[in-house]
């Protein structure tokens, strides 16, 4: 019973956005203002109106060695769904951002 009301809900979805946050490449720095940036993106998502839902996620992880040091690097690229496409999304698009 469940499932099918989460299928009814997914039946509304229009548009889909993909959004990420983080990276995994060593050679580009990340900043924190970058990072900050891709948040308040996810976050206007999900609290701007058309309010978007997050209906999947893929995650990425990476491990580097470099010297005798080992790091990780993580993204997450959240799908945002809506019953309609936002208008500040339009905008963007028509501005090339």
């Amino acid at each position: 019973m469940e499932n099918k009301k989460n299928m009814d809900k997914l039946e509304n979805i229009e548009y889909i956005k993909a959004v990420t946050v983080g990276s995994i490449n060593p050679n580009l720095p990340f900043s924190d203002k970058e990072r900050d940036a891709q948040v308040n993106i996810l976050n206007r998502c999900l609290n701007d109106f058309p309010k978007g839902r997050i209906i999947g996620h893929d995650k990425t992880v990476a491990t580097y060695m470099i010297s005798e040091h080992q790091f990780v690097m993580e993204k997450i690229t959240y799908h945002i769904g809506f019953k309609r496409k936002p208008l500040w999304i339009e905008e963007e698009d028509k501005n090339g951002k």
